[in-house]
């Protein structure tokens, strides 16, 4: 990877997956923990292939179990956050790491032409950063 300082030129797309973990709306909060846990991810989204809802991290699920809801009765829906950031498929690294500070969110969801492709989360960032640090070494 080039200088730190150059990867922030780096379109998002090389950070993006191609798997992102969706649940349904009506999921309990036990399957979203389920999932988080099986796939080693910090957040999943809320909804259809077709639709978007939300988005649940593991941040909303440790509040939820904080204010004692029940992870077998509660819905992912009653939890998710609805207020999304999104960045276009084209976004360099730089721009999504300044979008994640202006809104205070870790999570932003990657759109290509309308259409939701994937998630980045600002550990990958910070993955981004720190490999092409260690690589100057």
């Amino acid at each position: 990877m080039a200088k730190p300082l150059a990867v922030g030129a780096t379109p998002i797309s090389e950070l993006v997956e191609d798997t992102v973990l969706r649940v349904l709306p009506e999921t309990s909060l036990e399957g979203v923990a389920d999932l988080l846990a099986a796939g080693e991810i910090g957040a999943l989204i809320v909804g259809d292939d077709n639709e978007v809802a939300g988005i649940v991290s593991e941040r909303d699920l440790v509040h939820a179990v904080a204010q004692r809801k029940d992870l077998k009765s509660t819905r992912a829906i009653d939890i998710a956050k609805s207020r999304l950031v999104w960045c276009d498929i084209t976004a360099t690294i730089a721009e999504v790491a300044v979008e994640m500070m202006e809104h205070y969110v870790r999570h932003v969801l990657v759109e290509d032409g309308g259409r939701f492709v994937g998630i980045v989360s600002a550990r990958d960032l910070l993955g981004a950063y720190a490999t092409a640090s260690t690589d100057l070494e």
